[in-house]
């Protein structure tokens, strides 16, 4: 009788998803830790961004024996004719002399920042997908961002400076992308989107955080450390207790330690894994007997591996990867673009830069509400064309008299829509690829989101209307690219091309 029941026992091989969602719990205790810790580098990548504009300002001046009242401009004036308040060391621009002539370096350091970001995204993205994984791009990328930005405190001229802003800039190009991963990737499918979209309250805090930080350390070198030690703390202190992605374990053929991570989650959710429930790639899923089970069972897999050069060659996910490169490069001009913008609200740097990160929170919330009930490629579209409509606005309103207070509401309505779209991208980026080269894709997208990034201070130096009227264009062309693309809602996050083709057919 015994063998006779034996022998018609079933192996059940489920995808992480489905596994996730019939076994472990889609969103629990152990989601949740996971979620918030790592999660904590978003707040610390927020420091090595946001610290340029405390480091590199211009610190108040005045004159030596002679009256200044009506204001001027330094560079009027001869070198013994003025001094700085505080003296030198305040900032980079007054202790290398980042004036005048030389104005443009400050900018520079900026552009260069972020287009180490952009090439260490691509690197990053691609060793998280290969042998690294998540958590080990993540632990690289957070110390080499602690080491640099400590190192940079020391820097003897502009120059080294530079250097070490790039680098850090490279390091910093690989936290937000495998954090992001790495957080989302263990949640179901019906709480994802939820879920990352509060990621990006984790950077606003730190956008907050920093202004704190800046204003108890106000000279620069002292800044630099002070806003890089987090990233070595979080590094010793918080990544241990993480754990890997149990995907990136599955399609590198390593099914036993995926398994274990996903039986850890269903206990610490309460919940149990029955002992003939088994890990499977999307098109190995299925219900199967007992002759097909001693060849699957717990063996470990040949590990699949892919990369960019996949995502291009499918002719599905290359469609994808094109949209979502010009999604993200149009989203990440226009967010930093009317940041810069809008950025003048007649208080201190301090105050400006906390207000503005503060402003963004709401555009989170709202855009995880309606997320769950529209769908991702709804929202993307109504949220680009919300922008571009309120920064039409302003390219068409003079800057005078109470038009100034039109002007700016336009920009602060602007930034509120496309503060969801940046939010929203990360999400709908990552749903769009298999996990096999999910990291590598996100990895590209977010270098073009980094090209925007590098392009926004140029537009903004336009000046007038133009400003607006580029950021107005960018968001409505963006909203139209999103056509292009499919819905994801509620759709599982698949593990290879294989199963990314069979669902689509």
């Amino acid at each position: 009788m015994s063998a006779e029941k034996n022998s018609e026992a079933v192996v059940e091989k489920l995808s992480i998803d489905e596994m996730l969602q019939k076994h472990c719990g889609e969103f629990g205790k152990w989601q949740l830790k996971h979620f918030v810790l790592t999660n904590l580098a978003w707040t610390f990548y927020a420091f090595h961004i946001m610290v340029m504009p405390f480091a590199d300002r211009i610190p108040e001046w005045r004159c030596v024996g002679r009256d200044c009242e009506g204001g001027g401009s330094v560079c009027e004036l001869s070198p013994g004719e003025w001094e700085w308040v505080g003296g030198r060391s305040g900032s980079t621009v007054s202790e290398w002399g980042l004036i005048c002539g030389d104005k443009f370096k400050v900018g520079l350091v900026q552009s260069i920042f972020f287009a180490g970001c952009m090439i260490g995204a691509g690197i990053f993205g691609h060793l998280s997908d290969s042998f690294l994984g998540r958590k080990g791009s993540l632990t690289v990328a957070c110390a080499l961002n602690g080491i640099f930005g400590c190192i940079t405190a020391f820097s003897p001229n502009y120059w080294i400076y530079t250097i070490l802003r790039f680098l850090t800039g490279f390091s910093s190009g690989g936290v937000g992308l495998c954090a992001f991963v790495l957080a989302t990737e263990p949640i179901g499918p019906t709480k994802r989107g939820s879920a990352g979209m509060s990621t990006f309250y984790f950077f606003s805090s730190g956008i907050a955080l920093v202004s704190l930080v800046a204003y108890i350390f106000q000279m620069w070198r002292h800044l630099y450390i002070a806003a890089s030690i987090p990233s070595l703390l979080y590094v010793f202190i918080v990544i241990p207790f993480l754990s890997e992605s149990p995907r990136w374990y599955l399609v590198r053929g390593r099914i036993t330690e995926a398994t274990q991570i996903m039986a850890l989650i269903a206990s610490s959710n309460g919940r149990h894994l029955p002992s003939g429930v088994f890990l499977a790639l999307d098109e190995e899923s299925s219900t199967n007997d007992e002759e097909e089970e001693e060849e699957f069972l717990m063996e470990d897999k040949v590990a699949q591996i892919g990369s960019i050069v996949d995502v291009i060659r499918f002719p599905m996910t290359r469609t994808r990867l094109l949209v979502a490169i010009v999604l993200n490069f149009v989203g990440s001009l226009v967010y930093y673009g009317i940041s810069l913008n809008v950025v003048n609200l007649k208080t201190n740097l301090y105050m400006n830069v906390a207000l503005n990160a503060i402003a963004e929170m709401p555009a989170f919330g709202i855009t995880a509400v309606l997320l769950e009930r529209y769908g991702r490629k709804p929202l993307t579209i109504g949220t680009m064309w919300f922008s571009g409509f309120f920064c039409l606005l302003g390219s068409l309103t003079k800057n005078v008299g109470i038009w100034k207070i039109v002007r700016m509401v336009c920009g602060i309505l602007g930034v509120f829509g496309m503060a969801g779209t940046y939010n929203l991208l990360f999400i709908y980026t990552a749903e769009l690829f298999p996990t096999v080269v999910r990291n590598a894709a996100l990895g590209c997208t977010n270098q073009a989101a980094e090209m925007g990034a590098i392009l926004a201070p140029i537009v903004v130096v336009l000046g007038g209307w133009l400003p607006f009227a580029v950021f107005a264009v960018s968001g409505i062309v963006g909203g139209a690219f999103a056509f292009l693309l499919p819905e994801t809602h509620n759709q599982p996050l698949y593990d290879t091309f294989a199963g990314l083709v069979a669902a689509s057919v």
